[in-house]
């Protein structure tokens, strides 16, 4: 594939080839800033457009759509705490908080940073180890799967410090939603009370939606607040200097190798990976105490991570078929329409293609840069409407693009039933972040879980009798369960000793 990238990057640096990357990844990141549209509708609505066109243009404009936006749901995210996809779910956590202190620009700039370093990173990734990154993939059964998923729970801990209580009764409700719907073995109908419309579960973009902007809406309007100001103070971004990145380059490395794993997997997806990157920098960073108010380490784990994963998703789609994620699961799709058979024999049987695909990939990441800050500073006026206005902005926003998704007025109904009560539950103290974090894990979890008991005859020891991976994944997941109790008792025993 190597040898083909002269005559790719023939077919790439032509007006056709650089128009369409171009407008792509600008119209991905609007997409993806929009909150409720998301990556997986961007590039459903954009497919159709492209059965008329080539190959290699049809193919790049969906990546350049699902690579835009996926970090375009960082700006949504940072300015109104509305993750534009569920990808950027993390990003709230620190992004917002920095933007109200009035560093909207340098969270921005942090995201941005971060998101084109790992997506060009994964770029690089794709092209010179393509295919052992897929040969790699195959190592992953369910039980190894299982595991995977126990560790990214852990993160449930992190995120809910000084609320652990509170934060895992969250978590389990969204474990609990998750289960609602048809069984994935038997198809059975679980939960559902006869309301058919639940056989398919609760779709997940309308609860994100929900308890994140619609609770953010309910809680901003039963707030006192000054209307002559608006939503957060933002005149475009502003990129970290060189000497703020000292003691931050080792924790993004870390967290774009984790996001380039994560992807390769098939079906984990970058919502996994930002939130198992996220909890994995809140436990080793020297800053770990400042994050969920406004940490740059954590804006740099969540966005490397879920930009990360956009090439790593690629490989298991590609060379063996399988989709990485849902996103990838419509470019398989786009593949088969322009006839392109997925699997093993890809690479060797379309060259040309592949190393276009992939060079084309690398392009788009490094546009990321100057349109994030174009489309970016396009939001400054929006957020200059006084917040009533705003608000009701952002709920038809949210309507509109969760009505699209499936034009199924019930998913309308979720959304607000979820913004409810997701108001109720933060005005308690509960954290929102766990409840997504279930709703993201638990269908892996499950299915993972019962395909690995089929395997084992019933029997949960034999996971990690000859499975080597799963066991070292379950013994990292232990380790970061205990951390926090072991820091807890260090913190304890040192406030004694300075008191004696």
């Amino acid at each position: 594939m190597i040898q083909a990238l002269p005559e790719a990057m023939n077919l790439i640096l032509t007006l056709e080839g650089l128009l369409v990357l171009t407008l792509g990844t600008m119209l991905g990141i609007i997409l993806g800033a929009l909150p409720g549209i998301g990556s997986t509708v961007a590039v459903a609505m954009i497919l159709p457009f492209t059965l008329t066109m080539p190959q290699a243009p049809a193919i790049l404009l969906l990546l350049a759509i699902y690579a835009g936006s996926v970090y375009g749901g960082s700006i949504s995210a940072i300015l109104i705490n509305t993750p534009g996809t569920p990808q950027s779910a993390a990003t709230c956590l620190d992004g917002f908080p920095m933007a109200q202190r009035g560093d909207a620009g340098k969270a921005l700039g942090w995201s941005t940073i971060a998101s084109v370093t790992g997506g060009l990173t994964s770029a690089v990734v794709l092209i010179f180890a393509a295919p052992q990154l897929a040969a790699l993939a195959l190592n992953f059964g369910p039980i190894e799967t299982f595991a995977l998923i126990l560790l990214g729970l852990t993160c449930i801990v992190s995120v809910s410090e000084g609320t652990l209580v509170k934060g895992l009764m969250a978590g389990c409700l969204g474990i609990f939603l998750s289960t609602v719907g048809g069984d994935p073995i038997t198809g059975e109908a679980r939960f559902t009370f006869g309301q058919f419309q639940l056989i398919a579960g609760f779709n997940l973009l309308a609860v994100v939606i929900g308890v994140f902007a619609l609770s953010e809406v309910l809680t901003r309007a039963a707030a006192v607040r000054d209307q002559s100001h608006s939503l957060v103070a933002f005149n475009g971004i502003v990129l970290p200097k060189l000497h703020e990145w000292k003691g931050r380059i080792k924790g993004l490395i870390k967290s774009v190798a984790i996001g380039n794993g994560i992807g390769v997997l098939p079906g984990t997806g970058a919502a996994t990976a930002a939130f198992i990157s996220y909890a994995e920098a809140r436990r080793s960073s020297p800053n770990r105490d400042n994050f969920g108010k406004g940490e740059p380490d954590g804006l740099i784990a969540s966005e490397s991570a879920n930009n990360a994963v956009t090439g790593g998703a690629l490989v298991p789609t590609m060379a063996l078929g399988i989709p990485g994620d849902a996103i990838t699961a419509v470019m398989l799709a786009t593949l088969t329409l322009h006839g392109v058979t997925p699997g093993v024999r890809l690479m060797t049987e379309n060259p040309v293609l592949m190393a276009a695909i992939f060079s084309g990939f690398f392009v788009i990441n490094i546009m990321l840069l100057p349109l994030g800050m174009l489309v970016s500073r396009m939001a400054a006026p929006i957020l200059r409407i006084k917040e009533a206005y705003m608000l009701v902005m952002i709920c038809l926003l949210c309507t509109v693009g969760v009505f699209f998704v499936r034009g199924n007025p019930f998913d309308l109904l979720v959304m607000a039933l979820a913004g409810i009560i997701g108001f109720i539950l933060r005005r308690q103290g509960y954290p929102m972040a766990p409840l997504v974090i279930g709703m993201v894990l638990g269908p892996t979890l499950e299915i993972s879980l019962r395909q690995g008991l089929i395997i084992t005859d019933g029997s949960f020891t034999a996971f990690f009798i000859g499975h080597p991976i799963a066991s070292t994944l379950v013994i990292a997941a232990l380790a970061m369960l205990l951390l926090p109790a072991i820091r807890a008792v260090r913190q304890r025993r040192s406030a004694q000793r300075e008191s004696h």
